[in-house]
């Protein structure tokens, strides 16, 4: 038996990678304790995606409600498996950089010390498994503010000769930002999965995701852009903008790009990898752009008021160079665009997100 252990298996990411390896023919174990909810109330609740996938993969799939910060049950269940395990993708986080000033205990305990009892239990139990880390693009902190950013119509921009043009490669410095108290435990994550690579020898990569989304997101308000932003729209709610006038610019990856993504890092793996991981040139948007986007698609205006404080760590443009990970895989393919990914949004999500009484 081959085995996919997935963390985070009822979140976004988790879902797709959960459903992606479950066709490649391998029996997924997921890992999902519902976190989400507490960390952003009933919108962020991930239960219903665990019924979703049960009900889908059947025998294929089989569900573990474990905390991650529990070394003793991750370790029961990795010594359950052992070397059945063929590659652990790690996604569970505490993924909002707002949130985490409120906890930063709990935030640091899930988000490095949790890598830190995955990435332990995969060189004890299943040390040739490749091991896949959701990193972000929050740990290059507030240094891609310091671009030299012209104000557009509807965005920031940067010049085309300037050398990050194309996006933001990996090698733009982590030092001496500022990266919220949410960046620097997933800095503390990305660094102990470089390490736990290059120390022990494991097939490791972080992957620095930009916006990673698509329509099987639990979109709240602190984490979710672009579901969240179509969900208001759908629902008619009042979608808040905070800072740079929204125009502030993200690339965006849809979830089964990700997976395709991993898989071809499943099949060919390297030791201690990171790559940043977005939409770069082919899917960006700006705020204003979105709510452009949302309109058309849906055919409902936009509802929105302006909050001129920025988040604390927002960046104000983050395009992601994808090149050194199209080096490695050239033939990955990334299938979508902001205005693919909205509709996909809207069409998945037509019965769910309706208007509120």
């Amino acid at each position: 038996m081959s085995v996919a252990l997935v963390t985070g298996s009822a979140g976004l990411i988790g879902s797709e990678s959960v459903r992606h390896f479950a066709k490649l023919g391998l029996t997924v174990v997921g890992i999902d304790n519902d976190m989400r909810g507490y960390f952003f109330g009933a919108d962020g609740s991930t239960a219903w995606q665990v019924e979703q996938l049960k009900s889908e993969l059947g025998g294929s799939y089989e569900h573990h409600s474990i905390d991650i910060r529990d070394r003793d049950a991750v370790a029961a269940l990795f010594t359950r498996y052992g070397r059945d395990i063929a590659v652990v993708i790690h996604t569970a986080a505490q993924p909002s950089h707002d949130w985490a000033a409120k906890e930063p205990f709990t935030d640091f305990d899930v988000n490095a010390v949790g890598t830190l009892n995955l990435l332990e239990n995969t060189r004890l139990h299943a040390p040739e498994a490749p091991f896949i880390f959701t990193s972000t693009n929050k740990v290059y902190g507030d240094t891609p503010n310091r671009l030299p950013l012209v104000e557009q119509e509807t965005r920031y921009e940067l010049d085309p000769a300037h050398t990050y043009y194309e996006g933001i490669r990996e090698d733009m410095s982590i030092d001496h930002s500022l990266h919220s108290i949410f960046g620097v435990s997933k800095v503390a994550a990305d660094v102990l999965v470089q390490e736990y690579g290059r120390y022990f020898d494991l097939k490791t990569a972080a992957f620095r995701g930009g916006t990673l989304t698509g329509p099987a997101h639990s979109a709240a308000e602190l984490h979710g852009f672009l579901a969240y932003l179509m969900r208001c729209n759908m629902e008619r709610r009042v979608y808040t903008i905070y800072g740079y006038k929204g125009k502030m610019v993200r690339d965006a990856i849809h979830s089964n790009d990700v997976v395709t993504a991993f898989e071809a890092f499943f099949r060919a793996p390297r030791v201690g990898e990171v790559y940043n991981l977005g939409g770069g040139r082919q899917s960006n948007c700006s705020h204003l752009e979105a709510f452009t986007l949302a309109e058309e698609i849906s055919g409902i205006e936009m509802r929105h008021v302006y909050d001129e404080t920025a988040r604390t760590g927002d960046h104000q443009w983050y395009v992601s160079d994808m090149g050194r990970f199209r080096e490695h895989y050239p033939d990955w393919k990334q299938q979508y665009d902001v205005p693919a990914i909205l509709r996909e949004m809207y069409e998945a999500n037509a019965e769910r997100w309706t208007p509120q009484a």
